[in-house]
């Protein structure tokens, strides 16, 4: 019998690409590869009978080129606040064994480097994000000012994290994470942010 569940929220990815990043069009990364660090915050959700409200998760993710190509390294962080059987949901959804969009997000994985229970921080402000991963990483991104102030966006973007929803283009103020042998530290390279939506098949 399959887990019926299904997440809504936020999300917001920051990587080491420069200008418009190239990889969600299935291009080659700006620097040959890319780090990236990915958060999503779930305003609702549920999976069977366990809540999932107001829990965040995490990816420290290397691609060694194009990110369609796969073979990526990860790192999941899971949102220390959720108790055994909601960590156990999030691990099933995010590690992609209860189908929809991660199962095909998580098709890319080749090595997973750790499973890690930490303090997870996602803050939305009017045109900033910021996702806090313990107390060493994290992402701190502003969006992109457009014509008459307004945000440059993108959508029917080939290779999404959040299908079906409008991309705002923002660049990243600090962007850290330095474990697993995935190591970041920038500013002023490529970030996104929207809403997301996933449901189980």
């Amino acid at each position: 019998m399959t887990t019926q569940w299904k997440i809504d929220g936020e999300y917001l990815e920051s990587c080491t690409c420069r200008g418009a990043c190239p990889c969600i069009y299935t291009g080659d990364p700006t620097e040959g590869d890319c780090t990236d660090l990915v958060g999503w915050h779930i305003s609702t959700g549920r999976y069977d009978d366990i809540q999932l409200d107001g829990l965040n998760v995490a990816l420290a993710i290397y691609s060694p080129g194009a990110m369609h190509e796969g073979n990526w390294s990860v790192v999941l962080y899971l949102d220390q606040r959720a108790d055994e059987r909601q960590q156990e949901a999030l691990g099933a959804i995010f590690g992609g064994q209860a189908g929809g969009h991660p199962e095909l997000l998580a098709s890319f994985i080749g090595e997973v480097k750790g499973i890690e229970r930490l303090p997870l921080d996602f803050v939305s402000e009017p045109g900033r994000r910021h996702l806090k991963v313990g107390e060493q990483s994290g992402a701190d991104v502003a969006a992109v000012e457009g014509q008459e102030d307004n945000e440059v966006t993108i959508r029917n973007h080939p290779f999404a994290v959040a299908p079906g929803e409008t991309l705002v283009v923002a660049e990243s103020r600090s962007l850290r994470h330095q474990s697993h042998d995935i190591n970041i530290e920038h500013s002023g390279r490529t970030a996104f942010y929207s809403p997301f939506a996933y449901a189980g098949p």
